[in-house]
């Protein structure tokens, strides 16, 4: 008798998702390709250009010999430095070069880390909402994420009550997120350190991803957690990169600074994984850390503007709840008093037919909240142009409006 066929798949990847975030970005990009009028609110990305004087930069690099060559893997060492220097800048938080490792964007730095921190059945506590990747690159390290439900009741913010009931004697770490993608919600100083405290306190490491430090709104204000308990430090691991601030998603230029052991054996892994992060992305990854941050300011403030137009468009469409975001780029409306409701001979019963609904119907792509943990919710990237934006929302109010 022979014996069954192997699966083609490990059970390891075929359990995992595809990022339902670039998913609905691909689908939206080949309904525009094919002459659609989409409008996409999907992917997370700037639809501003990097800023000249780092093009400008990458450039020259690309005529540098010396960058035609593998380069450390860790990255190059003026650029770790830089990080440093900008950590210390920006957060307050004093690291040194050996505690920094270049990576392949943001996704790769929080993959490693979990892979060098977590063992097989460990438990990930994971606020939710929650940007896709997170549980996933979990999984793959072998970890267990273990989800706290936030909502906008709460400022989709996770208390120290909350997060205590989540843990476990598994509890190997905390995911930690401000400003937050989906949800825009930013921690206050106060909340930051309690929350570090808790975790100082308990021995749990943290994970904290600060890519969108830059991105707050109003009264709110960005705080690095390592810098407010600084007895947290060397349990604590922050993820960060250019691809938010400076509008440089596809140059693929993250880190990871923590520990010097966690970041030697990160490297370690990534030493067989992808070796050093192209040369040319590194060096323009210096040049917008050494620059000024006035590109920045001007980004922030169109993003400003965008959000308030948005959340009040939002809040007009009738069975839609949305929260003011105060930090990111996203805003994140309940959905739910039009879940069940029919809309032109249909009754979507889940966020996700909903969003099917809506860009079949009126050519609009969004995300649903399942992607994110949490139904009944839909996430919308305002940083897209200020036309298409209202001209999307547009869109969506009369088609909801239609709701009975």
């Amino acid at each position: 008798m022979s014996a069954a066929p192997s699966p083609r798949l490990s059970h390891r990847i075929a359990s995992i998702s595809e990022s339902a975030t670039l998913a609905v970005d691909a689908k939206a990009k080949a309904l525009q390709a094919a002459g659609r009028p989409v409008i996409g609110f999907g992917a997370g990305e700037p639809d501003f250009p990097t800023p000249d004087y780092i093009v400008e930069a990458a450039a020259a690099a690309c005529r540098e010999p010396r960058f035609h060559r593998y380069t450390p893997t860790p990255g190059l060492p003026e650029l770790r430095e830089a990080i440093a220097e900008k950590t210390a800048r920006d957060s307050a938080y004093e690291v040194s070069p050996a505690q920094v490792l270049v990576t392949n964007g943001g996704k790769q730095a929080l993959y490693e880390t979990f892979a060098t921190l977590l063992d097989p059945g460990d438990e990930a506590i994971l606020p939710a909402p929650y940007w896709t990747t997170y549980p996933e690159s979990i999984r793959l390290a072998g970890g267990v994420p273990v989800e706290v439900l936030t909502d906008e009741q709460s400022g989709f913010l996770a208390s120290v009550e909350a997060l205590e009931a989540a843990r476990t004697p598994r509890t190997k770490l905390l995911v930690f997120v401000s400003p937050s993608n989906p949800s825009g919600a930013v921690y206050s100083p106060v909340q930051v350190e309690q929350i570090g405290r808790w975790a100082a306190e308990h021995g749990i490491w943290v994970v904290t991803d600060e890519i969108y430090e830059h991105l707050v709104y109003g009264d709110a204000r960005f705080a690095s957690m390592p810098a407010l308990v600084p007895e947290l430090a060397d349990r604590c691991v922050v993820v960060n990169g250019v691809a938010k601030t400076y509008a440089m998603t596809g140059w693929r230029v993250g880190w990871v600074i923590g520990p010097a052991d966690v970041v030697r054996a990160a490297a370690n892994l990534q030493s067989h994984a992808t070796s050093n992060v192209a040369n040319v992305s590194q060096v323009a990854a210096l040049a917008a850390l050494r620059g000024d941050l006035s590109a920045v300011a001007a980004m922030r403030s169109a993003f400003d503007r965008r959000r308030q137009t948005i959340v009040g468009m939002l809040r007009e469409i009738p069975g839609v709840n949305c929260a003011e975001p105060q930090g990111a780029f996203y805003a994140y409306p309940s959905v739910a008093g039009v879940i069940g409701k029919e809309i032109r001979g249909v009754r979507p019963q889940s966020s996700a037919e909903l969003c099917e609904l809506i860009l079949e119907q009126v050519e609009v792509a969004v995300v649903p909240g399942e992607a994110f943990g949490t139904p009944g919710y839909v996430r919308m990237s305002y940083a897209l142009g200020d036309e298409d934006l209202v001209e999307g929302v547009s869109r969506m109010h009369k088609l909801l409006a239609e709701a009975r």
